[in-house]
């Protein structure tokens, strides 16, 4: 890492060099059969990826917005009630994606590092018919952890389907569709799925196909139609060729090496492994004297840590040495709180090494601001859950 940082943002990540390598290989036509085979697996992988059986994969070359977008735009008629269970930055921005396709939009909202509890989500459901209610697992602005499994049942019970932003989450957090009864979830490529900016991933379940086949007018946006995508996924499955719009060839291929990297670790193993990683990083944050964005431990994301900046400390301050001593971090992000705090990623082919160096990076200006912690706190701390 010599001549350059080590990127330990909440996305884009660090990339595996066999992803990188495939990202870099010669471009084939989208009509290949190698393509053809490599987008095939990448489908069905995707669909094990997000534990959905019978769900319908789509990868698309956009970003996590065009995830939300594309959920909204297929689900939503003009007067549609929507129910966003909102923890930062992004349930603001479903919540106005969702208003642009005519929905009648509530939020179930709490303070910045807060999750709404169930019973007022509950309450909320019983005070309206809505046709959705969605989810954001982490909140990339807050690093709140949403309980997807218990908001999930209460969706299905009172007949919503359930719409879930894996953006920050998919591949390092659990997020069983088919078991927990998601509708619809989406992530983008950049973060824990291990692939370069530039893939939008998404899995419709069959109630949320069943209501795109009920629909009584077009569906809003012609890029994001599900209609006009399907029979090209369905095609590529059953390995042939098909078009609509031409695939992002090398990502696709870079995909289809990562979420083979994924399945070969075992998603059971992954999501400890990025447990386990974010409480050292946590815990080595905690001997250093800072608090964190999120209210309590059991709301913390296992993919992203925010800790607050210490009194007499700013951004403007801190981040800059520790860019210096080769670590990226980033800023904060919700705005009520924006200067108060600063967010460290650590998903995908992270290891303890890069907690480490970062932890480091971190002691290291913290010390250049005058802050005052016994040095090497939080190295010690992190080696404690590492080694215990």
């Amino acid at each position: 890492m010599k001549n350059r940082s080590l990127l330990m943002i909440p996305g884009p990540i660090e990339f595996d060099p066999a992803v990188l390598a495939a990202l870099g290989a010669p471009t084939t036509s989208h009509l290949a059969p190698e393509f053809i085979e490599a987008f095939g697996q990448a489908l069905e992988r995707t669909r094990a990826l997000f534990q959905c059986p019978d769900g319908q994969p789509f990868v698309l070359a956009g970003t996590g917005t065009l995830g939300m977008d594309t959920a909204c735009a297929n689900l939503i008629e003009p007067g549609d009630a929507a129910l966003v269970v909102n923890t930062g930055y992004f349930g603001d921005r479903i919540g106005a994606i969702l208003e642009r396709y005519g929905a009648q939009v509530s939020q179930v909202r709490t303070a910045p590092g807060g999750h709404p509890a169930l019973a007022a989500v509950e309450q909320a459901l019983q005070g309206g018919s809505f046709k959705v209610m969605t989810i954001t697992q982490v909140d990339t602005s807050t690093g709140v952890l949403a309980d997807v499994r218990g908001l999930a049942a209460l969706g299905q019970r009172y007949g919503a389907l359930v719409i879930v932003d894996g953006v920050c989450s998919l591949a390092g957090e659990d997020l069983n569709m088919g078991a927990w009864g998601v509708d619809v979830a989406f992530t983008a490529s950049q973060k824990a799925v291990g692939v370069p900016p530039g893939l939008a991933l998404l899995v419709a379940g069959p109630r949320a196909l069943a209501a795109l086949q009920a629909r009584r007018t077009p569906v809003g946006s012609y890029y994001s139609d599900w209609n006009n995508w399907l029979p090209v996924m369905q095609a590529y499955e059953a390995r042939k060729a098909a078009y609509f719009g031409t695939p992002a060839v090398n990502l696709v291929f870079a995909l289809n090496v990562s979420l083979g990297q994924i399945l070969q670790e075992g998603l059971a193993a992954r999501f400890a492994r990025h447990e386990r990683i974010s409480r050292a990083c946590k815990a080595g944050i905690a001997a250093l004297g800072l608090g964190q964005v999120p209210l309590n431990a059991d709301i913390a994301a296992h993919t992203m840590t925010a800790p607050r900046f210490p009194a007499g400390v700013s951004g403007a301050d801190l981040l800059p040495r520790v860019a210096q001593a080769g670590v990226t971090l980033a800023g904060g992000l919700h705005a009520e709180i924006k200067n108060e705090y600063f967010r460290i990623g650590h998903m995908g082919a992270v290891t303890s090494g890069d907690v480490l160096a970062t932890l480091g990076a971190i002691e290291s200006a913290l010390a250049a601001c005058g802050h005052k912690f016994q040095p090497g706190a939080a190295l010690a701390a992190a080696q404690q859950v590492f080694l215990g």
